[in-house]
């Protein structure tokens, strides 16, 4: 075999296996994005808002996972709740600081003379997570994962936490997997944690998905509880599916056994937001007991979830066979 020939070969060869893997690069501003097999998984982005967030997040049939408003304007999606952006993390009440809302959650309320003295006084409340640098980003042929450091800071920029924030992206036939692992560090000093029901890991489905469309939406937990019965409601795992340009498609939650407070409350809502929340407790029922807590200087708590992207609905999904296997991971 001639040498020109063994080159023409290696680059047809490299060509066709270039993108049977993952890849992660850096975007502008420091943010990244994630591919599998040539198709893009999902986009980070740490300059927008006041906390990072994935977001154009595909599923396994290459359909959006998450609605694309404030980022973007599609005509047919709700354009409520901008601080839904796509996955992303925030509590309202960390030593007073909200780091679930943002300042565009205000804008119109601030013109409305009967809320504008409520709503200057969330946003002198607003606080921001900040992302500080990345530890480590790898990418191989059987997944990609990201190490971050945050820092969570009040109106006035003075820090009062740190957070480390390690995400893996996993593929196969039937599922995209996202694990997001957070350690939460009273670097500073001392922290209370409200009893909040705004707070926790969030994904906002797309529109039509969710069960206000009326399009066949659902929402079901481990349970069985369905719908808004799922509301507020402990549980293993929680599923949410419906459809995305004409095919059933879902995204589940699952949380680990060694998460705090597991199993965790779901703040899963009809129109659209799904987040695992175990901060509230007094705010989804009066008649429950007030959960808010302190970590002293040095402590942690650390929250471990898996995003499962799936085809059709949760038993489609095997989503009860999903949580066993990652119940069954160290963590």
């Amino acid at each position: 075999m001639s040498t020109l020939l063994r080159v023409l070969l290696c680059l047809v060869l490299f060509a066709s296996s270039a993108y049977a893997d993952f890849k992660i690069e850096k975007t502008d501003n420091n943010g990244l994005r994630i591919s599998h097999d040539g198709k893009p998984f999902a986009e980070y982005v740490v300059d927008q808002g006041n906390k990072p967030y994935l977001w154009r997040v595909y599923g396994p049939t290459e359909k959006l996972m998450t609605r694309a408003y404030p980022m973007e304007d599609v005509e047919g999606e709700r354009k409520d709740h901008p601080h839904h952006r796509g996955i992303t993390f925030g509590h309202e009440g960390i030593n007073g600081v909200d780091t679930w809302a943002e300042e565009k959650t205000f804008e119109n309320y601030l013109e409305n003379p009967k809320r504008a003295e409520w709503a200057q006084g969330r946003l002198d409340a607003l606080g921001k997570i900040v992302h500080r640098s990345y530890e480590d980003v790898t990418a191989n042929k059987d997944y990609c994962r990201f190490i971050e450091i945050c820092d969570y800071v009040d109106s006035q920029g003075k820090k009062i936490l740190e957070e480390k924030r390690t995400v893996t992206f996993r593929a196969n036939a039937e599922q995209r997997i996202i694990d997001f692992d957070q350690e939460l560090i009273a670097s500073e000093g001392q922290l209370h944690f409200e009893d909040k029901k705004d707070s926790g890991l969030s994904i906002r489905i797309p529109t039509s998905m969710d069960v206000d469309s009326k399009l066949g939406g659902t929402i079901i937990n481990s349970e069985g509880q369905t719908d808004k019965e799922a509301w507020s409601q402990p549980g293993k795992w929680c599923d949410y599916n419906g459809p995305v340009d004409g095919e059933t498609v879902g995204v589940a939650i699952l949380d680990h056994p060694n998460s705090f407070r597991h199993p965790t409350r779901w703040h899963v809502r009809s129109y659209g937001l799904f987040t695992a929340n175990p901060f509230a407790s007094k705010q989804f029922n009066s008649a429950n007991p007030d959960v808010a807590f302190d970590l002293e200087k040095g402590e942690n708590i650390k929250l471990l979830h898996r995003f499962v992207l799936h085809k059709g609905d949760e038993k489609a999904g095997k989503i009860a066979e999903a949580y066993e296997a990652y119940a069954s991971e160290p963590r």
